[in-house]
């Protein structure tokens, strides 16, 4: 294959017109082109001209004389089709047990089942389908179900969020392209696949997330709801089995020697539960902050321009600034046409999210400001400190609106001041929500530095720091609070425990997490043999 860097065409060109563009950049007829492929497609929004630029690879005939008269756009394609091991070593006992069904225990689980291993899947929380319908009437009535909620439940986190599938982690063995493609037959648009900041949205994941979960059924594994792992049996430093309760209270042990720990970072329970088990863990650096709102017509303007075509999709963006207090101030998990969600799973506490539908057709734009906040923040003698400076941020959260979302205007979050009124930005909120005082859920330091922060973006995108844009409070989930620590085999300090995702430390998101399960898997087909054939 030959790769052709930054081709650039019109945003109304037809596929004709790209293929004659392929033709004339690598100097051949059209019957030397046998077939070509989208590697890449990004937006370029500088200049006067809106402009598609493309990555493409090419299979051609006598493809060395392409490659020598070439030129600096033409490079050989490189090769990173990914390949899953080969199943070696000794043979199982029983069948391996992953605790948790986001993309990182479902995206495990279902390469495991491809390879023969059977898993089992544990999920305390519901089905996707029933899920929804918790999640839904919680918004409505503000009735918390603490097992099957906005973080809890088949999908993970991430199915109730922008289903964003962007990733920083660099594709040098193919696992990205492969999670994008299991996507795609799991029923994703396959323009996943090259569009530069992919993404699915919460009305299409709830049905991938079905698919998938029915594919490692039909291989043999099983996926168990309403199932909580609520303790680890040991031997001699190895696992040996889980304890699970069930809905109805009841508990018992499933044998097992190999536990791969896939939970979410809102798994607080989980954490305790390691540290009584002196697993090791260290705390780590995590973000906390607001989520923030403007009108989406105001991003699109200054992110298109004034007069950008209709058919384009809602605009993104990405900020961040150097405060004087030496914190940077960024956006996370912007979510274009989209929704701030009540993403609370604790009773008595309140975080939020951002959530988006594959349309991306809502009136505001929304992304978390967040300040990163380290151990010398929040007291890190503790391996859970991080954790309970969350908790303290979301108790504040949930009583400074008598447990709605509460809103304030950025203008007066600057001066400390309760919102008598909203201006002209609605808030798009998923939950119910109250004019409050935001800044008073954070300690002076963090709400200067946000303060400091969101004006500084102003200077990167016009009204970006306008007085009547709203804030919500607390975005507290931006990554888990520790890390469990794991060797070179990705096992912990206990035998056959395999911590793995975004819960463990090792992700920041959708893809990175779901690419971290193929890593788990791959690392124990390379160790162990199914338990049957």
């Amino acid at each position: 294959m030959v790769r052709i860097q930054q081709l650039k065409m019109p945003l109304t060109h037809t596929k004709e017109e790209l293929r004659d563009k392929i033709l004339k950049i690598l100097r051949i007829r059209e019957e030397e082109l046998i077939r070509y492929e989208k590697v890449k497609q990004s937006l370029d929004a500088r200049g006067k001209e809106l402009k598609y630029v493309y990555i493409i690879d090419a299979e051609v005939k006598r493809e060395g004389a392409v490659l020598k008269r070439g030129g600096k756009q033409i490079a050989k394609a490189p090769d990173v089709r990914y390949r899953f091991p080969k199943p070696q070593g000794k043979r199982m006992e029983h069948r391996p047990v992953i605790v948790g069904t986001g993309p990182a225990g479902l995206f495990c689980g279902l390469m495991l089942a491809r390879a023969g291993y059977a898993p089992v899947l544990l999920e305390r929380g519901q089905c996707v389908e029933k899920r929804a319908h918790l999640v839904e009437r919680f918004w409505e009535t503000g009735i918390l179900d603490t097992g099957s909620n906005v973080q809890f439940g088949e999908g993970g986190a991430g199915t109730f969020s922008d289903g964003k599938l962007n990733t920083l982690v660099k594709d040098v063995s193919g696992r990205n392209r492969k999670v994008l493609e299991i996507f795609v037959e799991a029923g994703a648009p396959e323009e996943i696949l090259y569009v530069n900041r992919p993404h699915l949205g919460t009305d299409l994941l709830k049905g991938i997330v079905t698919r998938i979960r029915e594919e490692i059924l039909r291989l043999g594994g099983e996926v168990r709801f309403g199932c909580q792992v609520t303790d680890l049996k040991t031997e001699e430093g190895a696992v040996t089995g889980v304890i699970v309760k069930t809905e109805d209270g009841k508990e018992n042990i499933l044998e097992t020697r190999l536990v791969v720990l896939a939970v979410g970072h809102s798994a607080r329970d989980t954490f305790s539960m390691l540290k009584a088990h002196h697993v090791l863990m260290e705390p780590k650096s995590f973000a906390v902050g607001v989520r923030m709102e403007h009108p989406q017509e105001m991003i699109n303007r200054t992110q298109y321009g004034e007069d950008y075509p209709s058919f384009l999709p809602s605009a993104a963006y990405k900020v961040t600034r150097q405060v004087g207090a030496g914190r940077g101030v960024y956006s996370f998990c912007m979510c274009p046409g989209g929704y701030v969600v009540n993403a609370s799973s604790e009773e008595g506490l309140l975080a939020v999210n951002g959530m988006s539908y594959q349309a991306r057709d809502g009136q505001n734009a929304n992304s978390a400001m967040v300040v990163t906040v380290t151990p010398a923040d929040f007291g890190g003698q503790d391996v859970l400190a991080g954790v309970e400076f969350q908790r303290k941020l979301e108790r504040a959260a949930f009583a400074a609106a008598g447990g709605k979302v509460p809103v304030q205007l950025f203008g007066d979050f600057c001066q400390g001041r309760v919102s008598a009124a909203l201006g002209d930005v609605i808030p798009c909120i998923k939950g119910a929500y109250a004019l409050s005082n935001v800044r008073e859920i954070f300690p002076p330091n963090l709400s200067a530095a946000l303060t400091e922060g969101i004006r500084g973006c102003g200077a990167l995108i016009e009204g970006f720091d306008r007085a009547d844009a709203v804030l919500s409070g607390v975005e507290s989930r931006t990554s888990s609070p520790v890390r469990i620590l794991r060797g070179p085999s990705f096992e912990s300090s206990i035998r056959g425990l395999y911590p793995c995702g975004e819960g463990a430390g090792y992700a920041g998101g959708i893809t990175s997490a779901a690419i971290d399960g193929l890593k788990i898997a791959e690392a124990i087909a390379k160790k162990y043999l199914p338990c049957y054939d």
